[in-house]
């Protein structure tokens, strides 16, 4: 590789361990704990501040179940045909990925099993981003900031996730799956739905 493609790859390597653990739905205390690297390290290699020893990328791409050359970018191109993400598990929940790109939304399905007896109130992380979910099956409670939300299926929120937030399971009778499109730049759904002709759908 040239002088200038390795300093492109370098400088894209945070953005793609970013959109990794995204992936895998886990937090940065979480790949801390399963790593033993510093969350204030993990924070300033996605944000380029500061670029990853070949032995933090070794152990990240263990925990991420990655190749060195995804994580690099430096993959060759998969072969035509459908694929079938691979479904993951952490923190109790399993996370399907649905996009396979690095920036921009970034999708996921998850599914959180069914809890004989409450935890306690969701632990809550907050980060940069902007996050869209919406309850597919069964009862999702959304802790987010000092509200406390009961979601069910076809219920949809929204928020910056700068405001603390976590979830749980809201029953005990089954699993409860919902989908997720998350922003790590704050990037928002837009709708394009226009607004119902006037006279119509009112009084």
């Amino acid at each position: 590789m040239a002088g200038d493609d390795v300093a492109e790859t370098l400088s894209s390597v945070g953005t793609r361990l970013r959109a990794a653990r995204e992936q895998r739905g886990v937090t940065l205390a979480g790949v801390s704990c399963a790593t033993g690297i510093s969350p204030s390290t993990l924070s300033r290699i996605e944000t380029g501040r500061r670029r990853p020893t070949l032995e933090v990328l070794l152990q990240l791409a263990k925990d991420y179940g990655a190749s060195l050359d995804e994580l690099a970018g430096t993959a060759p191109a998969p072969a035509a045909g459908p694929r079938t993400p691979a479904l993951s598990f952490g923190d109790d929940k399993a996370v399907l990925p649905l996009t396979r790109y690095v920036g921009g939304l970034h999708a996921h399905k998850h599914v959180l099993p069914a809890v004989e007896e409450s935890l306690g109130r969701p632990r809550q992380v907050s980060h940069d981003g902007y996050e869209w979910l919406c309850v597919l099956y069964g009862r999702l409670w959304l802790a987010l900031g000092d509200q406390d939300l009961v979601l069910t299926a076809g219920e949809v929120a929204e928020f910056d996730t700068r405001t603390a937030h976590g979830v749980a399971n809201a029953g005990s009778d089954g699993p409860v799956e919902y989908l997720v499109m998350f922003g790590p730049q704050g990037e928002r759904l837009r709708q394009r739905t226009p607004p119902p002709a006037a006279g119509r759908g009112g009084r």
